[in-house]
């Protein structure tokens, strides 16, 4: 196995376009260290990205948004106060991924490229708008955290794409935003389902949504007829009907020993009406 340490993502998109085999990159390490212990997979080449400058910090971008590096843990998220004031939905669902130990070295970007329909920070990422910056042959790209999954265990990059950080937009006034997931157990577990919803309010009044469910299909999804059913309702009964009733509408889970294809979409809308009353209370300022 070859393995390398480049000084600049630029390099590092070099080094994986002239690669052969398979190739893994490293920015936490807690997907592609365990599945080479367990013999799942074997990289012929390792790309090890941790000393690139900027791949450990979170920052403000000049229009008031985040850019955060693409080794920054679970853990430094959480206890960055800042960003939890801004997008606490965002953070929770990091916070979600593996235990104590994994949170001080799971990533963002490692649980997005992972390409699990389940993963938990996902969600949250797509419902914020939030979009990432690929460093490849032709120069510097921005996309869409949602374009970014392709399916179970695959995404669209290309060869030779280097994630090289995620930005996600300026919070604004008067906007919240949530996740929750189901799990058979309390901590440690996959999600069954997930929901994360981001809304903004004029008023009382519902003035812009997003909604993405994650587990509930072959990637993390956003759902456009979910936002529609909240954008100029005051989160009345109907509203949330209509919101339930586009989540469940969206769904296309599976059957597996962990829940049935009819309990994850259920659930799917039950976590729907949870986040949507959180993300609705902060964005109106009350504690949440």
């Amino acid at each position: 196995m070859d393995f390398h340490t480049p000084s600049s993502f630029e390099d590092a998109s070099k080094l994986a376009a002239e690669a052969t085999g398979l190739t893994r990159f490293l920015a936490g390490g807690t997907d592609v260290l365990v599945q080479m212990r367990s013999g799942t997979v074997l990289p012929d080449t390792l790309i090890d990205l941790k000393l690139i400058p900027g791949t450990q910090g979170i920052t403000r971008t000049p229009d008031g948004g985040w850019r955060i590096g693409i080794a920054v843990s679970g853990a430094r998220l959480g206890d960055h106060a800042e960003l939890i004031a801004d997008w606490p939905g965002v953070v929770e669902g990091m916070e979600l991924v593996g235990s104590t130990q994994v949170q001080g070295r799971a990533t963002l970007v490692g649980n997005l490229c992972n390409g699990s329909p389940a993963a938990d920070s996902v969600p949250g990422l797509v419902a914020a708008q939030a979009s990432v910056e690929i460093t490849g042959l032709t120069g510097v790209r921005t996309v869409p955290v949602e374009d970014i999954p392709a399916g179970p265990g695959k995404t669209t990059l290309q060869p030779g794409d280097v994630i090289s950080g995620i930005l996600i937009p300026p919070r604004g006034e008067h906007a919240g935003d949530a996740y929750q997931r189901f799990t058979p157990r309390t901590e440690m577990d996959i999600a069954v389902a997930g929901c994360a919803i981001s809304l903004r309010v004029d008023g009382d009044t519902i003035s812009e949504a997003r909604v993405a469910v994650g587990a509930v299909a072959p990637t993390v999804r956003l759902v456009p007829d979910a936002a529609a059913a909240l954008i100029g309702s005051t989160l009345d009964d109907a509203a949330i009907d209509a919101l339930v009733a586009a989540v469940r509408a969206a769904c296309n889970p599976i059957d597996d020993k962990r829940g049935t294809a009819e309990f994850r979409t259920e659930v799917a809308g039950v976590l729907a009406k949870r986040v949507a009353k959180i993300a609705y209370g902060r964005a109106k300022g009350e504690a949440q």
